[in-house]
């Protein structure tokens, strides 16, 4: 686990059971549990290791499995709902929603276009950063 909460995503995981093989939560770290634990969800779906339709485990069970409090795993969950990454259903649980991969596909493409960008102008990677940032800020 890093400083950011990030780990290593099992590439098999799909399954609610298999996601809390890999989520771990470092008490140690300066980044809130309920951070880390959305970071981890977050990257994992962004990188194809929980794809769409895969079911997560519910709020208790794994505050439980993981020795957190309910509400830090409903705060994560809450967080991804609105980031759309997530949808819960009163029956089918909380799942990895599409709307999120559409999204995130634009992102990238958005990002591939910039990088772009920044290559052909010649600046590094610490000015491309420096740029998001600040127009993320501006908005």
């Amino acid at each position: 686990m890093t400083e950011t909460g990030k780990a290593t995503v099992n590439p098999g995981a799909t399954g609610s059971s298999d996601v809390t093989s890999w989520l771990r939560i470092d008490q140690a770290s300066s980044v809130p549990p309920y951070e880390q634990l959305r970071v981890q969800i977050l990257d994992a779906a962004n990188n194809g290791s929980l794809p769409v339709g895969t079911r997560l485990p519910p709020v208790r069970t794994l505050a439980g499995h993981l020795g957190v409090a309910v509400n830090t795993v409903a705060r994560a969950y809450r967080e991804l709902e609105q980031a759309n990454i997530v949808v819960t259903r009163s029956r089918a649980g909380t799942v990895v929603a599409a709307a999120g991969d559409e999204a995130r596909q634009r992102a990238a493409a958005a990002a591939d276009k910039y990088a772009d960008v920044i290559k052909a102008n010649g600046l590094t990677e610490d000015e491309a950063v420096a740029y998001l940032r600040a127009a993320l800020r501006r908005r």
